[in-house]
């Protein structure tokens, strides 16, 4: 009102006038008009006119999705999105998840790991078992000291194939994990090559005659070059950012701690680089069902809430 009064009892005109004030002529009009047709409260701030969605979320649906996340507090905006496709059988999308959580003030801020595509592994696997990355990472255990951990991780489906708590890092250690790799998958036709950096159990020549034995290719990464094996080194990441939350007085207690954690990541962690599925799902060969039994929930889920919507507008109109 005041600048629509400087403006009127201006001597040097509207535009000149505008142009000191900073103020775009099409706002002066926009408001000059308002004044004109409505008087002082024409003015004053309107509420926007919310119009009604087809694909509008509902209420209880957006509380179940609250729910979900409190009980889930590990699963982000992604993950959760995914498992209320697979459990609850209902089409969501991430950013309406985000969306939801973010206005209850649920969302923290995410953790990210920056790679480079220069520093990926360029022969990368078409299929499970084709390649094996296998490494070892450890554990302080309290009065008892430390423990290794040897990992098999499929390079394709990131599933781990199998592991053990070891007193010891050497070649036998490793023989033995892809013992029972080998025995835990379903191999049919060539080895998998192993993939592994640069430590001496794996330089060993008992370890080398081992892998001549069973048929199974080697390939290291190149020395202080860890992203070769990125996979299994953000696994142990992710793995530590966990169990190491706890403090561990003997070995079964650590080793049951990571029986639990394995059983999650292979069973219930959703991947982004999977499709959103699990490295189980990737590794049993259920990427093609489970997309497809998603892709049908998600053509239900619109389709029902187009039916609600105009059920709604016939009622009230």
């Amino acid at each position: 009102m005041e600048i629509i009064r400087i403006v009127e009892d201006s001597e040097i005109g509207v535009k000149p006038t505008l142009k000191e004030l900073n103020i775009h002529s099409s706002t002066f009009y926009h408001w000059y008009n308002a004044y004109r047709e409505h008087g002082y409260d024409g003015l004053a701030i309107k509420e926007p006119k919310r119009n009604k969605f087809w694909n509008k979320i509902p209420d209880t649906v957006k509380e179940e999705i609250v729910e979900i996340a409190l009980e889930k507090p590990e699963f982000s905006p992604r993950e959760l999105a995914h498992y209320i496709v697979d459990t609850k059988k209902y089409y969501i999308s991430e950013s309406s998840v985000y969306r939801i959580l973010k206005s209850r003030g649920l969302i923290t801020s995410p953790t990210h790991i920056l790679m480079a595509a220069a520093n990926e592994f360029k022969d990368k696997p078409t299929r499970i078992n084709q390649q094996w990355q296998t490494d070892f990472t450890y554990f302080k255990v309290l009065g008892w000291g430390w423990y290794y951990l040897s990992t098999v991780l499929d390079d394709y489906s990131r599933y781990i194939v199998s592991w053990e708590l070891c007193s010891n890092m050497k070649s036998e250690d490793v023989k033995r994990s892809l013992d029972m790799a080998l025995d835990n998958s379903d191999i049919r036709g060539d080895m998998p090559r192993l993939l592994s950096d640069n430590g001496s159990c794996y330089l060993s020549k008992d370890l080398r005659e081992y892998l001549d034995d069973k048929g199974m290719g080697h390939v290291r990464g190149r020395p202080l070059h860890p992203q070769t094996q990125g996979k299994i080194e953000r696994y142990h990441r992710s793995m530590k950012n966990i169990i190491k939350l706890e403090h561990y007085f003997s070995p079964d207690e650590l080793r049951s701690t990571i029986t639990d954690w394995v059983e999650y990541y292979n069973n219930h962690r959703y991947h982004e680089s999977l499709h959103n599925l699990t490295p189980a799902d990737v590794y049993c060969n259920r990427v093609e069902r489970k997309l497809k039994m998603r892709a049908e929930i998600k053509l239900k889920t619109i389709q029902n809430r187009r039916k609600e919507y105009l059920n709604q507008k016939m009622l009230s109109a």
